[in-house]
């Protein structure tokens, strides 16, 4: 692990504040070489807070697996909706731009949520831009299509009857606006250039509803996008690695035998 990095070194679009909490940033966990893939993890936490399990055991796994990997430490509540996805992609822009200094290979960029931090890479996967090109900021002129989502027991809807109300209300307050419920509801914004997706979930995961995981992968399936989902009949909400839990604890073995398959593991 190295120092992190600051997104936007004057300040983050709608910072109230300049403690760590408003200031978006990447702490790196670089490998050796020059042309590793790299995976920015965001921790879940219903967007109210960020999970430590989710953040820095996951980037060691992904450097076990010969994975470069930066964890994400996005705006939560108070910061609402544009927020947490503008860090995302200020994150990706920023890691693309940056690939050579970071050894890593700009067109081997994903990313990877859990629970909330599910929600958010399952918005930047479906919401993205190839970078505008007239910007002041080098940075802002880079796409911030990832190139790979991973999703574990992620918020995928904003809809009922399967959301998760917290992760709702903290991105978008108490009396969300219909319109902007459903562009935030991301089954329903996948499309056939969605990048490949893995998916797990348990299916009686108490906090956020198994419907997550299907109704994605159901629109990945209309959209012919590739992916691999895979639901475990028993298993707590908020499982991270699940180290503890006999029955789950293959998914990170599972996930790295996918991110071999799909060239992003050696």
């Amino acid at each position: 692990m190295e120092k992190e990095w600051l997104l936007w070194e004057q300040g983050a679009p709608y910072a109230t504040g300049e403690t760590d909490e408003d200031r978006p940033a990447l702490t790196p966990y670089l490998l050796d070489g020059t042309s590793n893939a790299a995976v920015i993890v965001a921790p879940g936490g219903g967007y109210g807070m960020r999970a430590g399990h989710e953040g820095g055991p996951i980037a060691e796994w992904l450097n076990g697996i010969g994975v470069s990997a930066f964890v994400l430490r996005y705006r939560v509540a108070p910061y609402r909706h544009p927020s947490p996805l503008l860090d995302l992609q200020r994150a990706i822009r920023t890691v693309r731009s940056r690939a050579e200094e970071f050894g890593v290979d700009p067109s081997r960029i994903g990313i990877l949520g859990f629970s909330a931090g599910g929600h958010l890479v399952t918005t930047a996967a479906t919401r993205y831009d190839a970078g505008r090109q007239d910007a002041e900021d080098p940075i802002e002129r880079v796409s911030s299509r990832p190139d790979l989502l991973i999703a574990c027991y992620p918020v995928v809807t904003l809809q009922d009857p399967h959301t998760h109300e917290g992760s709702r209300l903290n991105l978008l307050g108490p009396e969300p606006d219909a319109a902007l419920t459903e562009l935030l509801s991301n089954e329903l914004q996948v499309t056939a250039d969605t990048p490949p997706t893995f998916l797990w979930h348990t299916a009686d995961d108490a906090g956020v509803p198994v419907e997550n995981s299907l109704l994605f992968a159901a629109a990945l399936s209309k959209h012919q996008v590739p992916f691999d989902l895979h639901v475990y009949a028993h298993g707590r909400h908020g499982l991270g690695l699940a180290e503890a839990d006999a029955h789950v604890n293959g998914w990170p073995a599972t996930c790295a035998s996918w991110l071999r398959m799909v060239g992003f593991a050696p």
